[in-house]
C-alpha cells in the first residue's frame, strides 16, 4: 500500500513562510510525479505545483509562482513545498498526492494516492 504523511502546516502571519514535508511509503518513489494541493472550505480542490519522478520538471500554479517552491529528496522518500510570502488566500489544507505516471501533470484525476492533509492557516 501507498501512505502519504503531510507534516509542516501551522498558523502564521501574512508574508510569513512555512516548509511542508510529505513522506512516502513504498521503494519505487522515483518512479512517480507528486503533487501538492489544496482545499479551502466549500470550494474543489485545486492544484498548487507537481515536480517529475527525477525533480527536474515542476509546474506551479499562477497563484504561487514566484513564492512557492516545490522539491524532493528521492533517497528519503519526501517531497516539500517551501511557502514564501504566505497571503490569507493561501490559507487551506494542503494536500501531497502520488501522480500516476512520471512526467509532470496539474489534472487532479491523474492522481491515485492522496495524504490526510496539514492545515496552513495565514492571517491578515
Amino acid at each position: 500500500q501507498v501512505q502519504l504523511v503531510e507534516s509542516g502546516g501551522g498558523l502564521v502571519q501574512a508574508g510569513d513562510s512555512l516548509r511542508l514535508s510529505c513522506a512516502a511509503s513504498g521503494r519505487t518513489f522515483s518512479n512517480y510525479a507528486m503533487g501538492w494541493f489544496r482545499q479551502a472550505p466549500g470550494k474543489e480542490r485545486e492544484f498548487v505545483a507537481t515536480i517529475s519522478g527525477s525533480g527536474r520538471s515542476t509546474i506551479y500554479a499562477t497563484a504561487v509562482k514566484g513564492r512557492f517552491t516545490i522539491s524532493r529528496d528521492n533517497a528519503k522518500n519526501t517531497v516539500y513545498l517551501q511557502m514564501n510570502s504566505l497571503k490569507p488566500e493561501d490559507t487551506a489544507v494542503y494536500h501531497c498526492a502520488r501522480s500516476q505516471q512520471q512526467a509532470i501533470t496539474t489534472t487532479v484525476c491523474q492522481y491515485d494516492y492522496w495524504g490526510q492533509g496539514t492545515q496552513v492557516t495565514v492571517s491578515s
